[in-house]
């Protein structure tokens, strides 16, 4: 398993998702939160306070990149992300979204029982592979189908 370079803040995730869309040439829009009151997953918080008990304020981003496979990015303030390519979920950034708009991710099906998975080849031989929900293929999908 390769290990990926760590992006120690949700700034520099968005600058790296940026980078990445500029290369393949997709316009993104994004949403950030900033501060404890406005991000989704802040337990640790007292209600109604900006920052963290440490005094540190949490950014959470939402990227939605233009163009198919329909693709948006989740980046959450613990430093972890969620991904989603034409509906299906991962969780990985930049060496994904590269491999994605490189032409590298495939769909695999099985018989039985019936289904399919994307697979997304990331460099140092790691592959991701999720399951696919529901019966129907969106367009793209259905174009990486081996």
């Amino acid at each position: 398993m390769t290990d990926h370079p760590h992006l120690p803040t949700t700034e520099s995730a968005v600058t790296a998702v940026r980078a990445v869309a500029a290369a393949h040439r997709r316009a993104m829009t994004v949403a950030e939160d900033i501060g404890a009151d406005r991000t989704s997953r802040r337990t640790s918080a007292p209600l109604f306070s900006v920052t963290d008990p440490d005094g540190s304020l949490p950014h959470e981003a939402y990227v939605e990149l233009d163009g198919s496979p329909a693709i948006s990015v989740r980046l959450f303030p613990e430093g972890d992300a969620q991904i989603t390519v034409d509906g299906v979920e991962f969780h990985d950034v930049p060496p994904f979204l590269t491999s994605v708009y490189g032409g590298l991710a495939f769909v695999k099906g099985r018989f039985f029982p019936p289904g399919h998975k994307l697979c997304v080849p990331l460099p140092g031989d790691e592959t991701y592979q999720e399951h696919i929900p529901g019966v129907s293929l969106t367009p793209w999908l259905s174009g990486r189908v081996r």
